[in-house]
């Protein structure tokens, strides 16, 4: 019998959690089309959505990896009725022209943000990470990796100190084993971590360092760039041999923030918040106001110009999301306003 606890179930979700008669209980470690991969207290089961569930839910509100959900046990096979709620989710925006929210994975704990120290490092990109992953509720760990390809460690922490954030450190190579045994002595028991990044920063093959074996292919080394090639195609969550569990995810291109645009606290931009506290005006915009303590470390260099800038892309990608989904909102429920007096017109003339 396997211990859920292990698999990160906690009072969060006991809380959450009514037993049924005849219903079960397992995590989501893996989704493959129609088919979703649990791990439950006899191991692990294939299952797929029960008709309800497929069809009466929005693409958030379907399993994800990380989530917990009951299910109706058939032995070999299994069918999942129903997500518990969630402890959180990291999202970003759809990627492309779409203005909605993609649910990545849920019940997250950590966030490893792997960049790699050749021409993948950007400590803007780095910041967007940061952002997103701590406005959805998840405490950010950076991770450089390819060290073996620099020799001023500090020129780096240097850069990523700018941004004020109080995001652990590492730095490591997965070709030589730098730094490797820090990383695997930073993970909890029973903690649930993710790892995200651009392709080609060597998730996987850091996957397979802490799981000392190869769970995941690695593509060849291009020549040119010193980039692996993209292989990861699906999310998966493995269990790692001190107990603490890791989510896997292919990489990435676009990474668009869906927090809050009024939300400025100091969790989310302490390096401006650091400022901003000293404004003339509680609402400061920080862009051109009379009294703004925020553009005054700028000109004096107090604040890093290239902070500043990263904070005013992310607050203007931002505040264009929020406006696009109110009027995504504005538009659906004026259709359903006009399909409700269509059905009404019809019914009263009966056509």
């Amino acid at each position: 019998m396997i211990s859920l606890d292990e698999y990160g179930w906690n009072d969060f979700h006991q809380h959450n959690y009514t037993k049924e008669e005849n219903q079960a209980l397992g995590r989501v470690i893996s989704v493959k089309g129609f088919k979703y991969d649990l791990i439950t207290e006899k191991g692990e089961l294939e299952t797929e959505l029960a008709g309800r569930l497929l069809y009466g839910s929005d693409p958030e509100g379907l399993p994800k990896v990380g989530d917990w959900v009951t299910y109706l046990d058939y032995g070999e096979t299994g069918y999942i009725i129903g997500v518990l709620p969630r402890m959180n989710a990291l999202t970003r925006k759809n990627p492309g022209t779409r203005i909605e929210r993609q649910v990545l994975a849920a019940n997250i704990d950590f966030a490893l943000i792997v960049q790699g120290l050749d021409q993948n490092f950007n400590v803007m990109r780095l910041d967007r990470y940061i952002t997103q992953v701590t406005s959805c509720g998840i405490n950010p760990i950076v991770i450089l990796n390819k060290a073996d390809l620099i020799t001023d460690h500090d020129l780096y922490r240097q850069k990523v100190t700018k941004l004020k954030r109080e995001s652990p450190l590492f730095f490591c190579s997965t070709l030589t084993g730098f730094g490797i045994t820090e990383i695997k002595g930073m993970f909890q028991k029973g903690k649930t971590y993710i790892m995200i990044g651009s392709s080609g920063v060597g998730k996987s093959s850091l996957l397979n360092i802490l799981m000392q074996s190869s769970v995941q292919r690695i593509g060849a080394i291009s020549k040119d760039n010193n980039k692996g090639t993209h292989t990861t195609t699906t999310r998966d969550l493995f269990q790692l041999s001190g107990g603490g569990l890791l989510i896997d995810t292919p990489g990435m291109r676009e990474f668009g923030l869906t927090n809050d645009a009024s939300d400025e606290s100091s969790e989310l931009f302490p390096a401006i918040q650091e400022f901003a506290q000293a404004c003339r005006y509680a609402d400061c915009r920080h862009v051109n106001e009379l009294g703004c303590a925020v553009i005054n470390a700028l000109q004096n260099g107090s604040l890093d110009a290239q902070v500043y800038e990263s904070y005013i892309k992310l607050m203007k990608e931002q505040k264009r999301f929020e406006i696009k989904i109110e009027d995504k909102k504005r538009l659906n429920k004026q259709f359903g306003k006009m399909t409700k007096e269509a059905k009404n017109h019809r019914k009263k003339h009966k056509y």
